[in-house]
Order: structure tokens, then sequence, then C-alpha cells
């Protein structure tokens, strides 16, 4: 075997909240080391203008970089990228690299952003394995590209535990799939993102 097929595979950590989002954001970014080998892409339902901040903030605490995503850049591991309020963000891999691309197109599940939109964009990477995080939120945005995900294969889901979940309505959705790997208390999915990271 040559030492290429020894080489680790790309991944990508893909979360999405909505209802008590912030907080939990807080609670697992803060947990991640700075030197993390995958770039974090996330959808916290808000309205536009919020993100900013919301992310300002979080890179204030956090050891990873926490930005609002912008058109075109380029993912880089061990930052995170907030999909900016109002607008759909979806992830496009050219090549070897992760290109975000923010949309303006319709709400989906009354949502823009929307995490299935975010979750379907990610289903088309190949040769990159797919962490996928559904944290406390209402409804039930992220199920549908929940499906996709994993029907892309080499994907995992974890889903907020309904006793550390401020609105348990989205974790719920995702857990009725039948495709979560993990169901962890919100003190735990940081850790559980790390044992994937092997």
């Amino acid at each position: 075997m040559t030492l290429r097929n020894h080489r680790q595979q790309e991944k990508i950590i893909c979360i999405g909240t909505s209802t008590g989002g912030p907080r939990a954001l807080q609670v697992v970014l803060s947990k991640l080391p700075s030197g993390l080998q995958a770039p974090i892409v996330i959808v916290q339902h808000m309205p536009p203008n919020f993100t900013k901040s919301l992310a300002n903030r979080l890179n204030s605490i956090c050891d990873i970089n926490v930005k609002e995503a912008e058109d075109g850049e380029i993912l880089k591991k061990g930052t995170a990228y907030l999909a900016p309020g109002g607008k759909h963000m979806e992830v496009l891999q050219t090549g070897r690299e992760a290109v975000v691309k923010i949309i303006d197109t319709l709400p989906v599940n009354g949502h823009r952003p929307s995490v299935d939109v975010l979750f379907e964009s990610i289903s088309h990477f190949k040769k990159y394995e797919k962490i996928a995080v559904i944290m406390t939120g209402m409804g039930n945005d992220g199920a549908a590209g929940l499906i996709k995900l994993k029907e892309s294969g080499n994907a995992k889901a974890i889903a907020e535990s309904e006793s550390s979940c401020i609105v348990y309505g989205m974790p719920k959705a995702a857990i009725n799939t039948d495709m979560v790997d993990e169901i962890e208390d919100l003190e735990n999915i940081a850790a559980t993102i790390l044992t994937y990271m092997n």
C-alpha cells in the first residue's frame, strides 16, 4: 500500500442550531483545540446583522478562530464559519479546496440560513469525512439535509440530548431519521467530535 493511501482523509464539521444556539455554540466551540484538523461550518438561525457580533464574541473566547462566513472564501482548518444571518450558506468542493458560497434564495423550512441547505451542499463532497451536529432548536431544519449527508456515505451524526436542549425540536427530528450515531448532552458534544477526528 502506498503512503498516499495512509494519508488521513480530509474532514469537515457542520453544525446546525436555532433557539438556544448561541450558548450551545459557546459550550462546544470553546472546548475545541486551536490545532483542530478540520474547518467547521455553522448555521445558527438568526436575522441579518446579528451573526457577525456572535462570531466576534465566540472568537474572543475560543482557541479556534470563529468568523462570519464570506462568499468565495476558502475554508481553513481550525476555523469556524458562521452563516450570515438572512442568507443561505453552501460549501462547494473545487479540487482539494472547500469554498463558501453565500446565496440569497428563498427561505427553506421557513429559515434563511437553513441547516438543510448547508448539509445538502456538503453531501456532495467526495473523499471527505463529514461530521454533522444538530443542537437545540425549534422545528425540523437539518433532518432532510442529514439524510442526504448520510446517504452520501462517510458521515457521522451527533444530536444534542433532550435533557440539555433549550428546545428539543431539531435534535428530535434528526434522531427520528434513524441516521444519528450519537446522542450527547451539550457538555459532551465537543469530546465526541474529537473522537471522530482521530
